[in-house]
């Protein structure tokens, strides 16, 4: 029988990436986020790019609604694994200038949604007798850097839920693993959090040898999924050689 996944933010990026090799590895994907023309799109390139690829259903899924959430629930059958990757970073201010707004947006999809989706989730995930949550956290969830206050407190935020979640679910057949990545160039993480400014979106990445891409972030997950089931990966902490913290890096100049 075929495991089923469910990927959130999968219209690009990491769960795009994660979505990919997911499938690759024998799941059946459920393609969860909220621009719909993309995910259609991503399930025809999966279908065509993985010979005898299982089944990949798109769902149109906004974690801020619990309706949207609860029509997930509804649509999907078996749950092996949810990958809670929907999330992201607005803005760079510092505490003294905070955007209290972006923090609220921030919190609201890094924190809430996990929650939400997770909670709504978690009986089938117990049902399937060998569930997994995998959260995408990020090192700004352990590592605290200037401008990084909203995304900071929304990441560590999500990190305590994930340790929570590994305590209470300890008696149960689910399995809890963060992954926390450092700095991975996608198209548009930076984009977002720069506000479409790309000058400013590109900046993080200048001089960066080899940044991560999704693909190194999704090769993680699948590391941990296709674990045996009594085997827990409790964290996976991962970033480019040339980088020690989320503000140290090396740079070619």
């Amino acid at each position: 029988m075929r495991k089923t996944a469910v990927v959130t933010g999968a219209s690009s990026g990491i769960g795009a990436a994660t979505a990919r090799r997911l499938a690759a590895e024998g799941f059946n994907v459920v393609l969860a986020a909220r621009r719909r023309e993309r995910l259609d799109g991503l399930a025809k390139e999966i279908s065509e790019e993985v010979p005898g690829a299982a089944k990949i259903v798109p769902f149109t899924l906004d974690v801020t609604s619990q309706e949207s959430v609860d029509a997930l629930v509804a649509a999907v059958g078996a749950c092996h694994v949810l990958v809670n990757n929907a999330g992201g970073a607005l803005g760079l201010d510092t505490v003294e200038t905070a955007d209290l707004d972006d923090y609220r947006a921030m919190y609201e999809t890094n924190v809430l949604g996990l929650v939400r989706v997770t909670k709504a989730l978690l009986p089938k995930l117990i049902e399937s007798g060998a569930g997994h949550v995998v959260n995408i956290t990020s090192l700004a969830a352990h590592v605290p850097y200037e401008g990084g206050g909203g995304y900071n407190a929304a990441k560590h935020a999500a990190y305590a839920v994930n340790e929570v979640m590994r305590l209470e679910l300890v008696a149960k057949p689910v399995r809890v693993t963060e992954v926390a990545p450092g700095l991975v160039k996608t198209e548009e993480f930076s984009l977002v959090r720069f506000r479409g400014d790309e000058e400013r979106a590109a900046k993080p990445y200048e001089g960066v040898p080899e940044p991560l891409v999704a693909e190194d972030v999704a090769d993680c997950v699948a590391w941990a999924v296709t674990r045996p089931p009594h085997v827990n990966i409790d964290r996976i902490d991962v970033q480019p050689r040339v980088q020690a913290a989320p503000y140290k890096l090396h740079r070619e100049t």
